[in-house]
């Protein structure tokens, strides 16, 4: 096992030095979903939730949360990204929403926080719009599913 890199050999917290580090490509795809009322699935894919287009929103909130993810997370670099993509796939059965991120830079340091900070925000976004029918929404399953560049390669999550 690797050790923690965000503390110093005092074990106190630092920021990574990642000034020697090579720029590459570095991808970032991370997943989660929101459960609700059937009911409350049924307004948001009709258009008919009084605040609005929900899903729009959320994605626009997502985008702008991994783009402002250096600022919530205290020891996260401030990232250049080149791409924000925000995917919303609804599942009437099961009545949910499962938000999908995809996040890219060409840069000296990854982009998994940016990623999944995108989907815990969409996903909290869905949940701030609904919640006057259905406060009972439960988020959840939220996980990185690949990255890609680096030192470290590609690493994709078991399927199983």
């Amino acid at each position: 096992m690797s050790k923690l890199t965000h503390f110093n050999a005092e074990g106190e917290a630092h920021m990574v030095d990642v000034g020697n580090k090579a720029p590459t490509r570095r991808i970032a795809i991370a997943e989660g979903v929101i459960e609700m009322q059937p009911k409350t699935l049924d307004l948001i894919l009709a258009g008919e939730h009084k605040k609005g287009d929900v899903l729009g929103i959320a994605r626009v909130a997502g985008i702008m949360a991994a783009k402002r993810t250096a600022e919530l997370i205290p020891l996260c670099h401030p990232l250049m990204l080149t791409r924000v993509e925000v995917e919303f796939s609804p599942d009437t059965t099961q009545h949910l929403v499962h938000c999908q991120t995809t996040v890219e830079t060409q840069g000296q340091t990854g982009v998994e926080m940016e990623a999944l900070t995108a989907v815990q925000v969409a996903l909290l976004t869905i949940y701030d719009m609904c919640k006057a029918v259905d406060r009972g929404m439960r988020m959840g399953d939220i996980q990185l599913v690949e990255k890609q560049g680096g030192k470290s390669g590609h690493w994709q999550r078991d399927s199983g």
